[in-house]
């Protein structure tokens, strides 16, 4: 089902649209998130912003910033009763923008949150026509398959409402996430000593 995820149907929704409705069904779910290009932009935080001008030391001082915020809001997961369940598919050698957000991953997953790594040879066998696609599932209630340019900044998604479509993937994306790495393992292997990004 992952796989066919693009041909499936589904509504077009600017970001605005798609964060109001995201919004509204994030509350007493698992929030399921597959992540699977391996360049974004993000333009507007100010870690990736200075990663972006070249200044690494910047961008983690920045990034360290955001602990507190961190913490508080997988408290607040906690308090609306949602369970998160990250899945991270990385290519190697891994790309800047990845060693960048493997930053504020660690931020999350030392706070609590359940983020795993899975290697792209793991998904190949789903992946013959394209890429795997961007998408959150909010438990058995929708599915967007999340929408980015050309530079990988997000502009939108496509919410898909279809009962088997969001169980079929939803069962997929459980199948990978109990195979792959918990992020603090893969973080302390892979990412914790290499050098600052060349851009």
């Amino acid at each position: 089902m992952l796989d066919r995820i693009a041909d499936l149907p589904g509504t077009e929704l600017c970001l605005a649209s798609y964060s109001d409705a995201f919004d509204e069904a994030y509350e007493g779910i698992v929030f399921w998130k597959l992540e699977r290009r391996q360049t974004f932009r993000e333009p507007g935080v100010p870690s990736w912003e200075a990663f972006a001008e070249g200044d690494w030391a910047r961008a983690l001082e920045l990034n360290e910033r955001e602990r507190d915020a961190v913490r508080a809001k997988v408290a607040d997961d906690r308090r609306l009763g949602v369970q998160s369940r990250r899945l991270r598919v990385v290519e190697h050698p891994v790309t800047p923008y990845l060693q960048w957000e493997m930053q504020y991953f660690r931020l999350l997953a030392e706070a609590g949150e359940d983020l795993r790594v899975v290697d792209a040879s793991a998904v190949r066998h789903l992946e013959a026509d394209r890429l795997l696609p961007e998408i959150v599932i909010l438990g058995d209630r929708v599915l967007f398959e999340v929408s980015y340019d050309a530079e990988g900044t997000a502009y939108g998604a496509r919410r898909i409402d279809d009962p088997r479509a969001i169980t079929g993937a939803r069962t997929e994306l459980a199948d990978l996430y109990l195979a792959a790495e918990p992020l603090l393992d893969y973080f302390e292997r892979e990412i914790a000593a290499l050098p600052p990004p060349a851009l």
